[in-house]
């Protein structure tokens, strides 16, 4: 990144921030800054995120060439390049420059960029394959196959997207698989709690993977309780703890998560049993006569994927409210889909990214497209509005953002129990609410109940409204 020869005035679009930047905030959440490493900002513009960093005592630099071209580079476990790739308005010098921060890269490289959906903010003229804005700063906007395509292009390896507009590459296959194993339980650590008991985390673990643990898999704030006993004792106090049952269901589930996660690393390129996460390497030696069948397992579950036939049956016998066209799933309930459709959903998250903070999972019949769908007021509305819904397609794998949060006549969700688990606490009180409502003829026109404004129109014709989660005789 050289300003001599510079189209547009980049250094501009270095903006002051007042917190972390969501990639480096993903990042945290994601687990890539535990064991200490180092960090670099590729593109760091006026350094807030390193300055931030080394202030919660990560060992993290940054380089920029307006702002610190003068901050000699080496290798770093972890680099970032956070919107730097959308204001070069040269091609080919996308591609350099982040082959460069690749080159700097020895664990974990975190590309983030501004996505098509972007359109509306950036007004201008157009300047290469981008817009230059009025201030004269060059914004190239990225769709998510575009994104995923260059940085494993440039880098050669599989990349994995944690969030929409960003992607991680990883140096080594067992940390890519690591990481993908953190959204599959077969993957899990050891306790949920830090403070849970050592005999609570042992059991906690059993009942997961229907096994004991190795020592291996043991924190070490728990090694000094359990490396006195041998594997014979801790499968006897297991043995003893919980029942036939309770060991029995974690071994089911741990055969599933299992083949589940198999079929997801095939999706970005499975790898040999070494190079699996530890506690996915233990479960199939446990569960499964050998990693052979493990992955044929893994394989016919893939092809299941592309059958509608089988999908339509899952569907049908999965938890969620089941449409003509696809099976919508509250978020606390996904986990008790089948596999398939675990699996299903998992694929559109590895390939887009699977968005903050939405609680309606779509899965369509056919076609192949996963949504993730956010109702912020899922809980206290008795009929949530929608806010925005993120798709993916997985045979394109386009994806699209739609924003309705400010739009007028918004659709809205009725009859909100068939979204949940059946065991799930508020069913009861949103079933009554719906029982009441379809007593009072207020779901004689599904067309028409599906937007605000007639939503509003039916209570008002029926003469009623709405209290909480109470259906009362309208006052005005």
């Amino acid at each position: 990144m050289d300003p001599q020869g510079w189209g547009s005035q980049r250094q501009k679009t270095a903006i002051g921030r007042s917190d972390l930047s969501a990639p480096v905030r993903q990042a945290l959440a994601d687990g890539l800054f535990q064991g200490s490493p180092s960090v670099l900002d590729y593109g760091c513009g006026r350094g807030q995120d390193v300055a931030r960093l080394c202030q919660l005592g990560h060992e993290a630099v940054g380089w920029d060439p307006h702002f610190a071209s003068d901050v000699p580079l080496g290798h770093y476990q972890l680099v970032f390049l956070t919107y730097v790739l959308n204001v070069i308005e040269d091609p080919l010098e996308r591609q350099e420059t982040l082959r460069n921060a690749w080159r700097h890269c020895t664990g974990v490289l975190a590309v983030s960029v501004r996505l098509t959906w972007d359109q509306r903010r950036v007004r201008g003229s157009s300047m290469a394959d981008g817009t230059l804005t009025s201030r004269e700063t060059f914004q190239h906007l990225y769709a998510i196959s575009e994104l995923r395509h260059l940085v494993s292009e440039v880098t050669d390896v599989h990349v994995v997207s944690p969030r929409p507009g960003t992607v991680y590459a990883f140096r080594s296959a067992h940390d890519r698989l690591g990481y993908l194993a953190r959204d599959v339980s077969a993957g899990g650590a050891f306790g949920y709690e830090t403070s849970a008991s050592t005999v609570e985390a042992l059991l906690d673990f059993a009942r997961r993977h229907g096994r004991a643990p190795k020592f291996e898999e043991v924190p070490a704030a728990h090694l000094p309780e359990l490396s006195i006993l041998s594997t014979t004792q801790l499968r006897r106090l297991i043995s003893t703890s919980l029942s036939p049952a309770e060991i029995e269901n974690g071994a089911r589930r741990a055969t599933l998560d299992t083949i589940l996660f198999l079929a997801m690393a095939m999706f970005e390129g499975r790898g040999r049993l070494a190079d699996m996460p530890l506690a996915v390497q233990e479960d199939v030696r446990a569960h499964f006569a050998s990693y052979r069948q493990a992955c044929q397992r893994a394989d016919r579950l893939l092809i299941k994927l592309r059958d509608d036939t089988y999908l339509r049956g899952a569907m049908r016998n999965s938890v969620g409210k089941l449409t003509p066209t696809a099976l919508y799933v509250h978020s606390s309930a996904t986990s008790q889909m089948p596999i398939a459709l675990r699996l299903y959903e998992h694929c559109g998250a590895v390939a887009a990214g699977r968005p903050a903070g939405w609680n309606i999972l779509k899965l369509n019949h056919s076609g192949r497209r996963v949504a993730w769908s956010a109702y912020p007021d899922f809980k206290t509305d008795p009929h949530p509005r929608l806010a925005w819904t993120y798709g993916v397609s997985l045979e394109t794998l386009e994806a699209d953002m739609q924003d309705f949060a400010t739009r007028q006549n918004r659709p809205l969700l009725h009859r909100k129990h068939e979204f949940l688990a059946a065991d799930h606490p508020d069913v009861p009180k949103y079933q009554r609410l719906t029982l009441a409502e379809a007593r009072h003829g207020l779901y004689e026109d599904p067309a028409r109940i599906g937007l605000e404004e007639g939503w509003e129109a039916e209570l008002a014709r029926c003469g009623v409204e709405l209290r909480g989660h109470r259906l009362i005789r309208r006052t005005s």
